[in-house]
């Protein structure tokens, strides 16, 4: 007994460290921590040095990583925010999905398959890695960029995809005649299943974790978020549906819960370590002699059905008016098979539709296609050669800061907005992420230090929760948005103001909990337009009432916004309640007369011999 939990336990030091030492050098290499991961699987499989024989049982375990990725997308992915993505889910997505799989399919037909088996083949290859891409994005800082939200969308689809294609291998199937009733038994059962996890995730997950939040015990809330992802999962796949769509699923609807940084937090270092030993699962899987009995045909066969899923994902971003560059990323990135692949190609094999031997050689054509990407993606580099990483030379990171003020992003907005508290005497820390523009600020006696204010880490280390008032003045809305609900779940009690983009920006901020926020384009313009109406010749008091009143006008305005009501706001748009009436002559004269008799009683005149009144501090 002694003797086999040694080896297990030699097994667990030989997986760590295969990771430790082949993921730094991949990565010092410029050849990314996926291609790292697969390369050490493959290193110590059954096919390489021999410490594990059967890849499919670490694969199994594995599959938790992808699952609990799904979950941390989910907790993004807050409802109102998938459903502004549905264009591109159900649209972009759909439209990617159907031309790869037509485009794929008729290759197997060409190439001598049948119909049926050239089409689970290419439904299984249009199916990209959400595990790798998901890792390629994070890596290139591009997940949470528009183009990178367009890339997630597709992947949602596609992950949603397996559930009808798994219905068609089941209808495809020779035994399928006899099986009309079990199948209906399935459906409904996948049904009550999403049914349940949404009856579950609504009302018992928020009392749940409030109940375990005032037990103050920290290790139970990481257990009981553990206990989400994968009883979520579990449901699913009892159901016959996707373990990963399972804890999306859940992801979604806990993504507007309190406890959702908590959640986050607690499941990103497990997330972490299985997906890595996902990768090297698939590395280990590889089938290295049917890929050397083979390999003309199979590597010849891969970079085939690379070339023409990548030339339908390009063609559809085209079609979809993206531009050439990010058209060619995402072609890099999505011309792989997948995961769900083996799900698939698994259920296939099991229903007769393909042989032992064709699943073989797809399953080994999927996991050299996961392989190419990182390479692929590599060739971006000649292809587009990125911008030149930032030189760090000068900058120092932001570390215990203590000021009383923080500001995040120091463009030209905190620039102006902060000089006014230096005038004051007030002490502020300044944190940016170019370090170009820290750099030109130090030319002016500013001292600006390095800090990405998306981060919780940085944030702590700003001294965001010892600051007496927080000004978030980043350029990008998102960004901006982003830093505004960090702040609010981590410092309720520190005063945030924040720089809006425009006024459905402003109503976001405002939604989140901002304390202040100002259109970043709003008083300047207020003033130019004032200034607009003294050179035609109109009274300077008479020009600042105007733009008070618009002020008013549009404050109670936007309070109509925030509050929902769209027909009263709508109002201001239309006739005389959107144009402030100007005084008559007698009404500003009369004005001037009450404003001088009310100076007079604040301020009665004093005797000559007083001393004047001294200012206060």
């Amino acid at each position: 007994m002694a003797a086999e939990s040694g080896t297990e336990l030699v097994k667990v030091v030989v997986l760590l460290a295969a990771g430790v030492i082949a993921v730094p050098l991949f990565k010092r290499l410029g050849l990314g921590s996926v291609l790292g991961y697969l390369a050490a699987g493959l290193a110590i499989g059954p096919f390489g040095m021999g410490f594990f024989s059967e890849a499919q049982t670490i694969l199994h375990v594995a599959e938790l990583g992808v699952v609990m990725f799904l979950f941390m997308i989910g907790l993004e992915m807050q409802p109102s925010k998938l459903w502004a993505l549905r264009r591109q889910i159900f649209g972009l997505g759909l439209a990617q999905v159907l031309v790869c799989t037509a485009l794929l399919t008729a290759t197997g037909v060409l190439a001598g398959l049948s119909a049926s088996v050239s089409f689970i083949a290419a439904s299984g290859f249009v199916l990209s890695s959400t595990a790798i891409v998901m890792q390629l994005l994070d890596e290139s800082g591009d997940s949470s960029t528009p183009r990178g939200q367009r890339i997630v969308s597709i992947l949602l689809l596609e992950d949603l995809a397996i559930v009808p294609l798994l219905a068609i291998v089941a209808f495809l199937s020779p035994a399928a005649a006899d099986q009309s009733v079990s199948r209906w038994v399935t459906v409904g059962v996948a049904l009550a299943a999403v049914a349940g996890l949404v009856a579950v995730s609504r009302w018992l997950l928020n009392p749940l974790f409030n109940l375990l939040a005032r037990a103050r015990a920290r290790e139970v809330m990481t257990a009981a978020a553990l206990l989400v992802v994968l009883g979520s999962a579990l449901a699913m796949q009892w159901g016959g549906l996707s373990m990963a769509m399972g804890a999306f699923a859940a992801g979604v609807m806990l993504s507007e819960s309190t406890f959702r940084h908590q959640l986050e937090a607690d499941v990103e270092p497990f997330r972490g370590i299985l997906l890595g030993l996902f990768f090297m699962g698939v590395g280990m899987a590889l089938d290295v002699p049917l890929v050397l009995q083979n390999w003309p045909l199979l590597l010849g066969g891969v970079v085939v059905c690379m070339l023409v899923k990548g030339a339908g994902v390009y063609a559809v971003a085209r079609f979809a008016k993206a531009g050439h560059g990010e058209a060619l990323q995402r072609t890099m990135l999505m011309a792989q098979g997948g995961e769900f692949a083996f799900v698939l190609y698994s259920a296939a094999g099991a229903a007769g539709i393909i042989e032992a031997r064709v699943n073989a050689v797809l399953t080994a054509a999927v996991i050299l296609s996961m392989a190419l990407t990182p390479l692929a993606v590599l060739s971006l580099r000649w292809l587009m050669p990125p911008e030149p990483a930032q030189s760090m030379d000068g900058v120092e990171p932001a570390n215990g800061l203590k000021g009383t003020v923080l500001i995040i992003g120091f463009g030209r907005f905190a620039q102006i907005a902060s000089q006014l508290l230096l005038a004051r005497g007030v002490d502020i820390a300044i944190i940016e992420n170019d370090t170009d523009m820290i750099r030109a600020a130090a030319k002016f006696g500013f001292k600006v230090y390095y800090g990405d204010g998306t981060r919780l880490d940085v944030l702590h280390a700003s001294g965001a929760h010892h600051a007496q008032s927080i000004l978030v003045c980043t350029n990008d809305p998102q960004t901006t948005t982003h830093i505004v609900e960090l702040l609010k779940h981590e410092c309720p009690l520190v005063p945030v103001l924040a720089r809006a983009f425009d006024r459905q920006h402003a109503i976001e901020l405002l939604r989140l909990g901002a304390d202040y926020q100002m259109r970043e384009t709003f008083e300047s313009a207020m003033g130019f337009g004032v200034q607009a109406l003294e050179t035609l010749g109109v009274d300077p008091d008479e020009a600042a009432e105007v733009a008070e009143r618009i002020r008013a006008r549009d404050a109670e305005r936007l309070q109509l916004e925030l509050a929902g009501d769209k027909d009263g706001a709508r109002q201001f748009f239309q006739g005389r309640k959107w144009i402030p009436t100007p005084l008559t002559q007698p009404q500003r004269e009369a004005k001037a007369l009450n404003e001088e008799a009310a100076d007079a009683i604040e301020q009665p005149p004093s005797s000559p011999s007083a001393p004047p009144a001294q200012p206060q501090a």
